[in-house]
């Protein structure tokens, strides 16, 4: 008996060994850590008048140390209460800058050791750049002069960045105003130590409140306490030799912008009572205008708590939204209201109104425009024209309008009426230009604008610029790429009369740099910057856009890589093939059978792929399109699972008929909700040897007031969530899945524990299933430990499961 009961003690503990690994973090192989092991190039920006670029560095990936920091969850906010910042930004540790007709960069002096900048902001007349640096203990003010490339402190450790950039310029350029920590602030409560004094209560008052799934809300009392603390700032005035002057006294500051003419500040402060159920953006708010010198001169708007909205993507809250400066005026706010109560299910002639209302304010809103859909933006011009856009998500439908802000009574005319989807139809995007407020207006030649256009076609991509003249409406091309062996991009305008532009130009080996290129003499092209391919190792491998079809016809498309030396003629050896996708949701099938991939696209191997194993002697079929599509009435998720799995039938047929696969050894993998189309393709078919899902959810009844881009409740669509939700069934998973996980995931619906449970369910019913939860990280993963830790287990993962 004793015998007996050993041998069953060391059985559990052997199958506990198994259970769990002792495991500490890995590194990929040689040839995958030659490419993740890379020096990341630096980011440009440069002045309007293109006579100088700054060059901004931070390191390829963070550290598990830069993620091992104190943080707060409040109000869907991370934050670090020590440095008073949020926790996830993300810094620049060096600053160069260079006069863009020179070659050299100068190094940028004065700057703090061990730098942490961020929030860079240049000064209105771009002679200077304001930014942070964030400490041991806190953040600091500095100002870089552009023209000596030296940088100067201006204030201590003391801002408050935790609602995000705590700085704003004056408009004289002369002067910052600056979000402090509040003089007499209190200390944090540690929940830890200190005793509740009650419990936690809410209530429903018996009115609906769809609201999806928040993270980091708020939950007690402490909570709220700790909220208002950290929130609570004071406002000054700081000159650029670091004289500080008291703005305004200490309040919940949320938003801090000024007029077009700097005259006039607005300041956006969030107000009492808090909510446990929804975050900070849609807490009460109380916005005030004052004149530059801190006197009030008007509360424009106060909105209430917002727990409480009607159903659908196209739902608002009732009241003034969308408040902010008309850029080609000194002084007047814009914003707009529902119509329709912010209810979609209401039906009415127009859904949004459009007000100006003119500082001081002394005077009532007029009407600018009724739209007939959702109202999505306004790109002003000057006193008779603007573009004016609106759309509605259950259409599809996007329109732009071009109007006269002086005159309301002369009707909208439309100049496009398409679907938002329908990539193809593009018309682009009007350029704008500063004008003599440095604010973004309609760049007007006379009686002409201008589009640049991303160029999307059934036979490629080729961007473009249009002239368009708002007297006749029609539009004329200046210009259109020709490559078909590098990829451009239109970035801006330069001088219109010359016909001066600013482009990116890359190609699969050519990493994208910058050029001025002469549009009126197309062979002109001058080059700006000459940042090198850090991934030598694979610029020979084959790329190729593939398209092909599903079974009901709708059309498809994928980007394949063939490692480098892989025969294509001869095609003897036949590859295992990983695929990666994301599913998109369509109401039509010419939309859905649209691509915007470019084969000319730099090859920039990263995570969020499987690219990384071509230089292992895999095929890779990178965002291979999954459609799913719903005509009509008819919603995408009610045949979710049948169009998922025809997706991935007619990928793995398209490239096993080119001759490269052995399409018994096919792999499936994706982030998120790609992660959930992976475990729904390996519960539903038999076309896969083995999956990765990252960072998913799957069971929907956690997620019961919609996810992605389902609108119905679960109550409304029971056996849609049910179906579609591979928690649910589980029992049919016989097919090997790596699931891996952040174990501090914040993104709404996709919690830790939706991994951790499917895991158990999978493992208790015997399925073949491995669980890595990285330590510290969100749904997107950061630390070079965890991030070579996770390219390290995909390898051994297919390895085991695929390829041999």
């Amino acid at each position: 008996m004793k015998l007996r009961n050993c041998f069953w003690l060391l059985l559990l503990a052997g199958s506990s060994l198994l259970a769990q690994e002792n495991l500490t973090y890995q590194k990929p192989s040689k040839e995958i850590l030659a490419l993740a092991e890379y020096e990341r190039a630096p980011s440009v920006t440069m002045d309007t008048k293109k006579e100088w670029m700054l060059l901004t560095y931070r390191n390829t990936y963070k550290n598990l140390d830069d993620l091992n920091q104190e943080e707060m969850r409040l109000g869907g906010l991370r934050i670090n209460p020590i440095t008073n910042i949020s926790s996830s930004v993300t810094y620049i540790n060096n600053l160069k800058v260079r006069r863009i007709k020179d070659k050299n960069e100068i190094q940028v002096s004065g700057l703090p050791k061990s730098a942490k900048i961020t929030n860079l902001s240049w000064s209105p007349d771009e002679k200077k750049i304001a930014f942070t640096n964030t400490t041991n203990s806190g953040v600091e003010l500095w100002v870089l002069d552009i023209a000596t490339a030296k940088a100067t402190k201006l204030t201590s450790d003391n801002l408050n960045a935790n609602l995000g950039n705590p700085i704003s310029w004056f408009r004289d350029g002369q002067n910052i105003l600056v979000k402090t920590m509040a003089a007499n602030r209190p200390a944090l409560i540690d929940s830890k130590k200190d005793l509740p004094i009650g419990p936690t209560t809410s209530n429903s008052e018996g009115k609906a409140s769809q609201n999806r799934t928040f993270q980091d809300l708020l939950k007690n009392k402490t909570d709220e306490t700790n909220f208002e603390t950290l929130v609570t700032s004071e406002l000054y005035k700081i000159d650029l030799n670091g004289k500080a002057e008291l703005f305004k006294k200490a309040d919940l500051y949320a938003g801090e912008s000024f007029s077009p003419d700097g005259n006039y500040l607005m300041l956006t402060t969030v107000q009492k009572p808090f909510s446990y159920i929804v975050p900070l953006s849609r807490f009460p708010q109380k916005t005030v205008v004052y004149d530059k010198n801190g006197k009030e001169i008007k509360t424009v708007n106060e909105v209430p708590l917002n727990e409480i909205m009607p159903k659908g993507f196209m739902a608002v809250r009732k009241g003034k939204r969308s408040m902010g400066w008309r850029n080609d005026t000194p002084a007047t706010l814009s914003y707009v209201e529902a119509l329709d109560g912010g209810d979609p299910a209401n039906k009415v002639e127009f859904r949004d109104e459009a007000f100006l209302w003119e500082a001081p304010f002394t005077s009532q809103p007029t009407s600018l425009m009724k739209t007939p859909q959702r109202f999505s933006g306004v790109t002003w011009g000057n006193n008779t024209t603007a573009i004016v856009y609106d759309s509605w998500y259950d259409t599809r439908n996007t329109k732009t309008y071009l109007i006269n802000p002086s005159n309301p009574a002369q009707a909208p005319k439309v100049i496009s009426d398409r679907n938002s989807q329908d990539i193809y139809s593009d018309p682009g995007n009007f350029e704008t230009k500063k004008n003599e407020f440095g604010r973004q207006v309609l760049a007007l030649e006379g009686d002409n604008a201008y589009l640049i256009g991303d160029g999307f076609t059934k036979e490629g991509q080729f961007p473009f610029i249009d002239e368009f003249n708002i007297k006749t409406l029609k539009t004329k091309r200046l210009y259109q790429s020709a490559f078909k062996n590098k990829k451009e991009d239109i970035v801006s305008i330069e001088d219109f009369k010359k016909g001066e532009v600013l482009v990116q130009i890359q190609s699969p080996s050519e990493y994208p740099n910058y050029y001025f290129r002469n549009i009126k003499s197309k062979d002109k092209i001058s080059p700006i910057t000459a940042f090198k391919n850090p991934f030598e190792s694979i610029k020979n491998v084959y790329k190729e856009v593939i398209k092909y079809k599903r079974k009901d016809g709708v059309e498809l498309s994928g980007t394949l890589y063939l490692p480098a030396n892989y025969d294509r003629k001869a095609k003897k050896e036949k590859l295992p093939l990983l695929i990666w996708a994301y599913p998109a949701e369509f109401k039509d099938k010419n939309s859905a059978g649209q691509t915007s991939q470019n084969p000319n696209e730099f090859t920039f191997p990263n995570y969020g792929s499987f690219v990384y194993w071509v230089t292992k002697g895999y095929a890779v079929l990178d965002d291979a399109a999954f459609p799913i599509i719903g005509e009509g009435k008819t919603e995408p998720n009610d045949t979710f699972i049948t169009q998922l799995v025809d997706n991935a039938e007619a990928a793995i047929n398209a490239v096993d008929n080119l001759g490269y696969i052995n399409r018994k050894k096919v792999a499936v993998g994706g982030h998120s909700y790609g992660a959930f189309m992976t475990a729904n393709l390996l519960t539903h078919s038999n076309l896969f040897a083995c999956g990765i899902a990252r960072s998913g959810a799957y069971n929907r009844t956690l997620t019961p007031f919609g996810f992605q881009n389902e609108q119905r409740n679960y109550w409304e669509a029971q056996n849609v969530y049910n179906t579609m939700s591979p928690f649910m069934n589980a029992e049919k998973m016989k097919t090997p899945l790596l699931l891996v996980h952040g174990d501090a995931d914040n993104n709404p619906g996709t919690f830790t524990l939706q991994t951790e449970r499917y895991f158990q369910a999978l493992k208790g019913l015997g399925a073949p299933v491995r669980m890595v939860l990285l330590p510290k990280e969100s749904h997107g993963y950061a630390a070079k430990e965890n991030i070579f830790h996770l390219l390290w287990e995909q390898d051994q993962f297919l390895e085991k499961h695929l390829k041999n």
